[in-house]
């Protein structure tokens, strides 16, 4: 039986009939969103046909853990339960590493690594991801010589190094050696490796930092692969053969929960160094790629929406063709996660992968429009980017330049002022806040100092979280709140009854408690004198002004001059003003305007000062 038989037929003429008739006029571009590489993304895509990019081991991705606990002994434990739990391999994290984050192993030394690991069987099929530190060769030497003592046959352990001396210079902005010598000493210890009988891969082209200082998909891609090609270059030019130079080399990239650039910026990075490979001489072979979800991401304040972002990051990475995925815990932006929090983040991709058999489907996305639309256009652009580059002399005299860093940060200020604004809100923080969240625990350790050796060359990429602006306020009101016992609150003044406005207050009422303040609701009343004898029960001096846009053209002055005179302190209006009038409202008195698109991080800031001044 044909099944689509059943059903009538429409024609992409049919869809925007229907949708012009719902945009009431509107124009279809309305539908439109834009992504941080500027690639327009349509509301409707045909099947398309492109290039697949599937991942080179057969079945579902490998699920990892992290191990960054300080204490080596605890390090074990976190070890042994997660193999035991059914974590595919360990993401091993050194202090100072690109995801450390704050904590990691504290030492690299054979007496720390041996407890540290100590019950862990290197050659029963766990994957191992070395995560390095500061001091990256003494610590991947410190792990090969582990396993070599440990009588593991080194042929049979499935570990990735991890070394990444480029990755290195962007967070320290400094350098040891010269380019040409970290070259030599990479191809150098890659071969001691190989030589003891290690398989690899053992150099890693690591795009996290990109991401985590607010870099676009295209620049973790193009760096990405300018890095893989200096490996490549390295190597060939220091006694291995480009064959073998190519099968040293793996990736590292962060995935964050938009599903659309995440899923397609994976399946881009195979076709980008499928290309790299083909004009190297190469024949192309799907290249080991190993996932993190995004640190930039990550909240402190309800943490648990971490959870869902975690489960969206292992989807789309896990569907674009990541090899391994490992998911930051959800308190990891609070401090050393507990036990309950890696659970969490290991369970999410087992029920993924084991319950829904999401892993079982090589490249799920090829044929669908958006998907094969969105991963030529970053091809394209991260292959421009990557072009540059050359044209420069390759990532390692970009790097020095600055001028690639100097990009990233422009994106990452982009993104900043999105988020500000609310055009990119964080759930939880920026939208949805709950004032009444639940408090999560962590487990009592120290960050971990470290310094990074050498001499400056260039700014270095220093990590962000987004929602960190917005959780300093939301800290500072909670602060008010433990010190003078009430939390800040706003009075919402209403011009009119409120039943006309109900939107609008209900805007208000969630910004205000974006910064952690509690709003009151006035009765409303249309005439200013009575808003006014009303303030005087309010219990605070900070007021906003709700209202229709008609009832601002007639009353707003009046009602602004009216408050002002009773007292009010801080006066906001919930709307946005015409350009004409605001002169003349902000005279009498209104001292702010939140609108969607307002700067609501400025506004929130201000408002929590004065109410600590007030209280």
């Amino acid at each position: 039986m044909d099944v689509s038989s059943a059903f009538p037929r429409y024609a992409e003429s049919d869809w925007r009939k229907a949708a012009e008739a719902a945009l009431k006029g509107g124009s279809l571009e309305a539908l439109q969103s834009k992504t941080a590489d500027g690639f327009a993304l349509a509301p409707l895509y045909g099947r398309r046909t492109g290039p697949r990019a599937t991942r080179g081991r057969a079945g579902p991705w490998r699920v990892l853990t992290r191990i960054d606990h300080p204490e080596p002994g605890d390090a074990s434990a976190q070890a042994l339960e997660d193999l035991a739990s059914g974590a595919d391999g360990l993401q091993i994290v050194f202090a100072g590493a690109t995801g450390a984050y704050g904590f990691g192993l504290a030492k690299g030394d054979a007496a720390a690594l041996h407890r540290a690991f100590d019950g862990v069987r290197f050659d029963e099929g766990a994957a191992l991801e070395l995560d390095l530190g500061v001091d990256a060769e003494a610590e991947a030497k410190g792990v090969a010589a582990l396993i070599a003592r440990s009588g593991a046959r080194l042929d049979a352990v499935d570990v990735s190094f991890g070394l990444d001396p480029l990755g290195l210079l962007i967070r320290a902005g400094r350098s040891v050696r010269s380019w040409p010598e970290d070259a030599r000493a990479l191809a150098g210890l890659v071969a001691s490796l190989k030589g003891d009988g290690f398989r690899g891969p053992f150099a890693s082209a690591d795009a996290r930092a990109i991401h985590a200082a607010g870099g676009t998909p295209a620049q973790e891609l193009a760096f990405a692969i300018g890095a893989a090609l200096s490996y490549l270059r390295a190597l060939s030019e220091n006694g291995f053969s480009p064959e073998a130079a190519r099968d040293a080399i793996a990736f590292r990239m962060a995935a964050d929960a938009d599903e659309f650039a995440t899923l397609a910026k994976f399946r881009a990075l195979r076709l980008l160094w499928a290309r790299v490979e083909d004009v190297s001489g190469l024949a192309p072979r799907p290249a080991r790629i190993h996932a993190e979800s995004a640190w930039r991401t990550m909240t402190a304040r309800d943490p648990f929406v971490n959870v869902m972002r975690g489960a969206l990051a292992a989807f789309s990475a896990g569907l674009g063709g990541a090899d391994s995925v490992a998911l930051l815990p959800l308190s990891q932006a609070i401090g050393l996660p507990d036990a309950f929090a890696r659970r969490l983040a290991r369970n999410t991709q087992l029920i993924e992968l084991r319950e829904s058999q999401l892993g079982f489907v090589a490249d799920p996305a090829a044929g669908a429009g958006v998907f094969e639309a969105l991963t030529q256009a970053l091809c394209e652009k991260a292959w421009a980017l990557f072009q540059a580059q050359e044209s420069a002399g390759g990532l390692p005299a970009a790097l020095e330049s600055g001028e690639f860093q100097q990009d990233v940060r422009d994106a990452g200020g982009a993104l900043r002022r999105d988020v500000a604004r609310l055009k990119a809100p964080i759930t939880g923080v920026s939208a949805h806040p709950d004032l009444a969240e639940a408090k999560v625990e962590v487990l009592p350790a120290t960050p971990v100092k470290f310094e990074f050796a050498g001499e400056g060359f260039a700014p270095p990429l220093e990590a962000i979280r987004l929602s960190e602006p917005f959780e300093r306020v939301r800290n500072a009101a909670d602060c008010v709140k433990a010190r003078k016992g009430a939390r800040p609150r706003v009075w919402l003044a209403g011009i009119g009854p409120a039943s006309r406005y109900p939107r609008r207050i209900a805007y208000a009422r969630e910004l205000f408690e974006v910064g952690g303040l509690e709003t009151s609701t006035g009765e409303g009343a249309a005439d200013a004198a009575q808003v006014a004898a009303q303030f005087a029960d309010a219990g605070t001096k900070l007021v906003c002004l709700c209202g229709t846009d008609e009832s601002y053209l007639a009353s707003a002055e009046k009602f602004a001059l009216a408050l002002r005179k009773a007292g009010v302190d801080y006066l906001l209006l919930a709307g946005k003003p015409p350009y004409e009038i605001e002169a003349a409202w902000r005279a009498a008195g209104i001292d702010a305007f939140i609108f969607v698109g307002c700067n609501a991080l400025d506004i929130l800031e201000e408002i929590v000062d004065r109410a600590d001044a007030a209280i």
